[in-house]
Formats: structure tokens, C-alpha cells, sequence
């Protein structure tokens, strides 16, 4: 679970700044689950600079609730997860603080987008929240107040999520676990928080090592069968699971794509070697776009097919982010135009009955 936060503050001296306002959506990876909004009440004036920025001014803040009036429901909804935020140092410095002040010791996981953005979208020429929104074809408004510019970095963490295929996050991640409290070797502990859709999980040992990775329809179910089984790759994994992370991929294609294609870039020593054949294979039409279905309602999948080449692929909510070629191409995952990749999308075509195609 992650929570994407943003805060609105006083201004003023480094580490003397009050709170003004906070938004903090909980995220499963897929959709927000629970939300925070609120002004609040910084017991400070507010540097005119600020007002002026936000919209935000004393008055407006003279009935809001102090910040020891909401802590006790920001820890609430932030339990277990980790902090994300575009400059997370900034938000994580100023929630520190706050709660120093109560004299609790705030202190959790934390990912910035702005780092990350920089290492899955490195040709772009600014990554300030408003340009890289504007570059991705991310929708923005209520700039610079929390829930508006919250809301954007959740759009904006869910494109890195799906543009993650080197799993930077989750390596990210895995390294600040290992210094950490170690999960519970319980299995029920390790499946709680699984989903129970269609997606691919990947199972780590206490070293931060990938050791085995697979698919479900239903992740959640997958597992608790995985841990039941008796068998000689099970009975490893079982012995050296440490850590799960799993991806939602919405349709059987995208399933297929990223599972063979992650088997062949990581290589788990518990996964046995693809033994996938194929021959060569031609599309219809060189230069198409294939929808189906995403992870969420809302959503679709796309995959582009250029000059009859696999280009990529990507989780979009928006139809202008598939009718502007050259936002989806900044989007997308790249995929190799290999011919197994090549087959399964073919098959996929000769055989689904649920799909879309655009010609361009």
C-alpha cells in the first residue's frame, strides 16, 4: 500500500513552517481506497508569497482543525504504507516536524516521483509536478493546493508503476526492507494484503533476491494454492519466501507478455527455462493500436504495432492519452519485437473475441 500526500505550508524559516493544508490518498497500486483532506489550522501567519501561490489565507483557516486535532487520522490511514510524494523530502520533512512537535517519532518508508520520473522518463526536459503532467498527458487542476496537486501524483505514480519494468520501485523498496523489521514467516501474513484479480507476483528471499515469479487470474488465490503444494519448487519457495510484490495486468495479453518477458530478463533460479517456440510472424496491418481491457473500469490497455513491430504498451484512462501518438509513446513500456512476443499477439488477435483495433 502506498499513500501519495501533499502539504500546503506557512512558508518562513526552514523547519519553522506550519501545515495549511494536507491531502492523502491510499493506494493500492491500482485505485485510491481511502482518502484525507483537510485545512488546516497552522497557529502562524502565512507568508504573503504563499497566499498568493495557494489561495490560502487566514481566514480561511481560522475554523480548521489544529494539526494535533488530525494526527491521530493521518497515522491512522498511513499505517503500513509507504510515503510517496513529488519532492518527497520536502512533504516527509514538514510531517516529521509536525508530529516532532507532538513529541512522536514519525518515521516510515518513502518513494519520490520526482527521482523516480528522472530514472523511467529521463529525455524529458523539466519534471516539475505541472510539466511532467502536461508531458504525460496527466489531467491537472487546483494547482498548488494539497488534493489538486496530490491527485496528480497519484496519476502520475501509476504510470511509473506501469512504466517500471526494470522494478526500480520495488528494488527501491526492498533495500530499505532488509534494514528493516523482517515480515512474518507466517504465509497468511504474506498473502493478507494480495488482490484477488488478474495480475503476475514475484516472490524475493531475505536477500532482496527475485527467486520466483508467476501469474493467477485470481493473485490472492494463486498463492495460498503455491504455499499448500508439496511439490520440489514449492517447497523451496516456501522455505525461502521473504518478501511478495505483485502487479495487476488486467487482460490475458498483457499477462502473457510481462510474464514471459520478466522470466527472460531475471531469470529466478526457481522459475524453470520458457521453453516457447515460434516462428515468424506478420500482422494485418503495419501500423495499429490494440485495446483491451485495463486493470480497473475505468481503464484500458494499449499496445502499439508501428511499421509492424511491437513498439510497447500502456494502462491509460484517458482517450487523448491513445489519440495523441506522441504522449502514448511517451507512456509506454517498451517490448521487444521478438517473435514469441510477436505470436502471442497474433494469437491473441486470431482468438479473442474481446478487442479493439485502431488503424493509424
Amino acid at each position: 500500500m502506498y499513500c501519495i500526500i501533499d502539504t500546503e505550508t506557512t512558508g518562513g524559516k526552514y523547519n519553522e513552517e506550519g501545515i495549511t493544508e494536507i491531502a492523502i490518498h491510499k493506494y493500492d497500486g491500482t485505485q485510491i481506497v481511502d482518502s484525507f483532506i483537510s485545512l488546516i489550522n497552522p497557529e502562524k501567519p502565512i507568508q504573503p508569497f504563499v497566499v498568493q501561490l495557494t489561495g490560502i489565507n487566514s481566514k480561511m483557516l481560522r475554523n480548521a482543525p489544529k494539526f494535533h486535532e488530525v494526527a491521530k487520522r493521518i497515522l491512522e490511514i498511513m499505517h503500513g504504507c509507504v510515503f510517496v510524494a513529488h519532492n518527497v523530502s520536502f512533504d516527509y520533512r514538514i510531517l516529521q516536524n509536525a508530529f516532532k512537535e507532538l513529541g512522536y517519532n514519525f518515521e516510515t518508508s518513502a518513494l519520490c516521483t520526482v527521482e523516480l520520473s528522472k530514472e523511467l522518463f529521463p529525455d524529458l526536459s523539466s519534471y516539475s509536478l505541472g510539466k511532467l503532467c502536461k508531458s504525460l498527458g496527466i489531467p491537472f487542476s487546483n494547482r498548488h493546493r494539497a488534493n489538486g496537486d496530490a491527485l496528480a501524483t497519484v496519476k502520475l505514480f501509476e504510470l511509473l508503476l506501469a512504466k517500471d519494468s526494470n522494478k526500480i520501485i520495488i528494488q527501491k523498496l526492498i533495500d530499505k526492507h532488509k534494514n528493516k523489521k523482517k515480515l512474518s514467516s507466517k504465509y497468511v501474513d504474506l498473502i493478507a494484503n494480495m488482490p484477488s484479480e488478474m495480475g503476475i507476483f514475484y516472490i524475493y528471499d531475505k536477500k532482496g533476491n527475485l527467486i520466483y515469479i508467476d501469474t493467477g487470474k485470481n493473485i490472492k488465490q494463486a498463492l495460498n494454492k503455491l504455499f499448500l503444494k508439496e511439490n520440489k519448487t514449492a517447497l523451496a519457495i516456501q522455505k525461502k519466501v521473504d518478501l511478495i510484490h505483485f502487479e495487476l495486468t488486467g487482460n490475458v495479453l498483457i499477462t502473457k507478455l510481462k510474464f514471459h518477458n520478466e522470466l527472460l530478463a531475471n531469470k529466478p533460479i526457481l522459475n524453470r527455462k520458457p521453453r516457447l517456440k515460434a516462428t515468424e510472424t506478420t500482422f494485418a496491418n503495419d501500423n495499429f493500436i490494440l485495446v483491451s481491457k485495463g486493470r480497473y473500469l475505468e481503464e484500458q490497455a494499449v499496445l502499439l504495432i508501428e511499421n509492424n513491430k511491437l513498439i510497447g504498451y500502456a494502462f491509460v484512462a484517458l482517450s487523448y492519452q491513445v489519440n495523441q501518438l506522441a504522449i502514448l509513446k511517451t507512456i509506454l513500456t517498451p517490448i521487444k519485437n521478438s517473435l514469441i512476443n510477436r505470436q502471442l499477439v497474433k494469437q491473441h488477435l486470431l482468438h479473442s473475441k474481446a478487442k479493439k483495433i485502431i488503424r493509424l
